[in-house]
């Protein structure tokens, strides 16, 4: 079930104008020996009709010189303008080159005016961008649109993380954001997220709203374009690392870390924060130091991916450090390795690194009015840290957008993911993800753990004595044919299985009736007693991907609970394998 993803819409999907026109097939001259050539060729016609429009009015030489060559290749026509890309609650996020189906300068353009479109008069927008191939340019054109279309702009200064941006549009004000960046996707990707006036990414309606505005926005070369933006400054990074000294991170000193941002762009903002937090620089893998949009050294940019963090781990091992930390290239993603047992490097799970936190978080925080959050398919374990603490806990939908739509004075916020929005005694400084706060969160704790006489691991343990070994996994399938999800999520809707690896299926929740007071979403959720399994699509890749949780009592040795819960995943593992394939 391997493969290359295949954009599962159809010819009439690309949103250009006369996209898949000219092939009449209801007529008497739509059968017969010449009928499937004339279709072709009216179907290629209005594919090159498509991208000779797009010619006309694309600003980009190197986008016009990639298509030109291409005007008589009917595949590529195709697969450049025989779909599009969507934008959603994720903004876009796509190949770069030339077509709907591609990020470029119109595709961003498009977007920009129509998010634009979306905005009430005289309101502004704040746009930031990393260093990806072409985001700064993809931000000065959302910048010339904005302006264009009468509203402010701020442009930031430079190529900076994304929770820089996401902090600076509830800082300065504004009505929205845009990140340029594609996070940790390969190098031949960039992405247009879109943030609200509270600083966190768009959810419906909205992102449908834009969508439609998008979708009504004529020809690129005929959008008024202004010049009169604002370039920020130094200031706005100021104004963040400010924010950052709420969070507690006091006592941080003493630890030595190693750290990597992945060729992307958060080590001379992290390296900024941690001095203020008199942390002691950390050792930098020099390779991996500087932004560079090709990634050289890793075959995909992700800390989660095998082999992405090897450098990192030999430069802690080298230098003696007590703490390894990664962020994602456009940080709002945090890793971490510690110290094993054994004289090697572990690495924790977003699951283990949310439930640390959240403890110290809610150690250095006060009130029962507290609310600590993330999503159902991240551990419970953090209910049951909410309960101990006594203050309030809420799952939501996947992702941080829906994270921050709960009600309450959040002080902390995390998916299994790597995301983490740490807060103080005001509640989160980011409504985001921020892999910078989460780093020096963590460095703290591991001060903090260190003074008494603890490793993180130890933490771990206490953990799971106290509230029982929580251990969590995933099952990704990957496809070539996205139908082939379509149709696995169909049968498991009409045939829940009755067990799962020999325990028998307790409840089954299709999340798209809703359940728990959330929102439809593709998804089902199977409780068999002391363990959990979520199943939905990746909302990013062509992936069928499986949360599993299994929760068990410790009562003296925490290694043979680890033990006997990683038996449990296993064979759940291979259980849901054998029924999805």
């Amino acid at each position: 079930m391997t493969g290359r993803h295949e954009d599962p819409t159809g010819p009439d999907a690309s949103g250009a104008e006369g996209a898949g026109q000219g092939a009449d097939t209801t007529g008497p001259d739509a059968s017969g020996p010449h009928a499937h050539a004339e279709r072709a060729s009216a179907v290629h016609g209005g594919l090159r009709e498509q991208a000779e429009s797009w010619l006309e009015q694309d600003p980009d030489p190197e986008t016009r010189a990639e298509l030109e060559p291409l005007l008589d290749d009917e595949d590529a026509l195709s697969d450049r303008f025989g779909a599009r890309l969507e934008f959603g609650t994720a903004g876009l996020r796509g190949e770069l080159g030339a077509g709907p189906n591609r990020m470029n300068r119109v595709t961003v353009m498009r977007a920009a005016a129509g998010l634009a479109a979306r905005l009430p008069a005289g309101s502004g927008v704040v746009i930031g961008f990393d260093a990806r191939h072409n985001s700064r340019r993809f931000a000065e054109d959302t910048a010339a649109v904005v302006t264009g279309a009468g509203l402010r702009a701020w442009l930031m200064p430079e190529p900076l993380p994304t929770p820089v941006l996401a902090f600076a549009v509830q800082h300065l004000g504004a009505a929205a954001g845009v990140m340029v960046t594609a996070s940790h996707n390969p190098p031949r990707d960039n992405g247009y997220k879109v943030y609200w006036s509270d600083g966190a990414q768009i959810v419906p309606p909205v992102d449908q709203e834009i969508s439609d505005a998008i979708n009504a926005v004529g020809r690129v070369d005929e959008l008024p374009l202004g010049t009169g933006w604002t370039v920020l400054g130094d200031e706005i990074v100021q104004a963040y690392l400010d924010a950052l000294g709420t969070l507690p991170v006091a006592d941080a000193g003493g630890v030595k870390v190693a750290y990597t941002p992945m060729h992307g762009v958060g080590r001379d903002v992290l390296l900024r924060a941690f001095e203020r937090a008199g942390i002691p620089e950390p050792a930098v893998v020099a390779e991996q130091a500087e932004p560079d949009p090709d990634f050289p050294t890793v075959a995909f940019p992700n800390p989660e991916e095998p082999g992405a963090m090897d450098l990192v781990l030999a430069l802690a091992a080298r230098s003696g450090a007590d703490l390894v930390i990664a962020n994602d290239p456009d940080a709002d993603r945090c890793a971490l390795a510690v110290p094993s047992r054994d004289g090697g490097w572990r690495a924790l799970t977003g699951d283990e690194v949310g439930g640390l936190l959240a403890e110290h978080v809610l150690r250095h925080t006060s009130g029962d009015d507290r609310l600590v959050v993330t999503t159902i398919v991240s551990s419970s374990l953090l209910g049951a840290i909410a309960r101990a603490h006594g203050v309030r806990s809420a799952e939501t939908l996947t992702g941080f957008k829906w994270i921050m739509k709960a009600e309450g004075r959040l002080v902390f916020g995390y998916e299994e993911a790597l995301g983490y929005s740490v807060g103080g005694e005001d509640g989160v400084v980011v409504h985001d993800k921020d892999g910078i706060g989460a780093a020096l969160a963590a460095t703290a704790l591991t001060a903090e753990a260190r003074r008494a006489g603890k490793s993180l691991l130890d933490l771990l343990d206490d953990q799971a004595r106290r509230y029982g070994l929580h251990a969590t996994s995933q099952l990704s399938i990957r496809v070539d044919d996205l139908s082939l999800i379509t149709d696995a999520m169909a049968r498991l809707r009409a045939e829940p299985p009755k067990e799962l690896a020999g325990r028998p299926v307790e409840a089954f929740d299709d999340l798209a009736q809703g359940a728990d007071g959330l929102p439809p979403t593709d998804g089902l959720r199977f409780r068999l007693g002391d363990a959990r399994v979520v199943v939905r699509p990746s909302g990013t890749e062509p992936k069928l991907k499986c949360y599993l949780e299994v929760v068990h009592p410790v009562e003296d040795d925490v290694d043979e609970a680890r033990a006997r819960a990683a038996a449990d995943l296993r064979a759940l593992r291979e259980s849901l394998a054998a029924l999805l394939t």
